[in-house]
């Protein structure tokens, strides 16, 4: 019997959350450098991620009774959060619900979404160096033993079958075909698979978020 292939190499979908466009600006206004605003300046955050926050933001916001400015409803924070590639952990959403809402009116203002994403977004970079480094030994274990591994190796045809072989498990070359495939976008097989999309498909599989 054939064992079934790994779980890290299966066929999923990928949610990709519509970004809302603006009309169409001249071409010498869509090249100026965007300066931060002050409240992007006070939450230490560039213009690029301030829009990306409020973009996330205007999908779920709404009118709210008593409210100037459009709210975002507290049950909604953490898709809000999930649509910005961030989402907050159990432990951390009931601290920021407790940030965001104190007196439990069910609701949070778009300056207290955006520190609470913006605290996020730091966390997010002060862990990409330790990331990369779990991502460069975790390909280079995996390319271990053939040539040309390290930063410049591509997992190939070959470099699934020895993998296969030294796991004592009997996997289909066209299965493999198909993971190589499906990892590098349909390039072709012959293209293999290099560390960016290695880690494409390890975060689609859930190892790394």
């Amino acid at each position: 019997m054939k064992t079934p292939p790994s779980k890290h190499f299966t066929t999923f979908d990928t949610i990709k959350f519509p970004t809302k466009r603006r009309a169409a600006e001249p071409a010498e206004e869509s090249t100026a450098i965007r300066k931060p605003s002050k409240l992007a300046k006070e939450n230490n955050i560039t213009a690029e991620e301030e829009t990306e926050i409020k973009e996330a933001f205007e999908i779920f916001h709404e009118k709210w009774e008593g409210e100037k400015d459009k709210v975002i409803p507290i049950g909604d924070v953490k898709r809000a959060m999930r649509a910005l590639g961030i989402p907050p952990t159990a432990h951390e959403l009931g601290e920021f619900i407790s940030i965001l809402d104190p007196d439990t009116e069910g609701f949070a203002t778009y300056p207290s979404f955006l520190a609470i994403c913006a605290l996020k977004f730091h966390a997010r970079t002060q862990t990409s160096d330790t990331h990369t480094q779990e991502v460069d030994e975790a390909f280079n274990m995996f390319m271990s033993g053939t040539k040309g591994a390290g930063s410049e190796g591509k997992i190939t045809l070959a470099t699934l079958k020895r993998v296969a072989r030294s796991l004592r498990e009997e996997i289909d070359e066209d299965l493999m075909r198909r993971m190589i495939l499906e990892a590098n976008g349909g390039a072709g097989v012959t293209a293999g698979v290099g560390k960016d999309e290695f880690e494409g498909v390890m975060r689609r599989a859930g190892v790394w978020r």
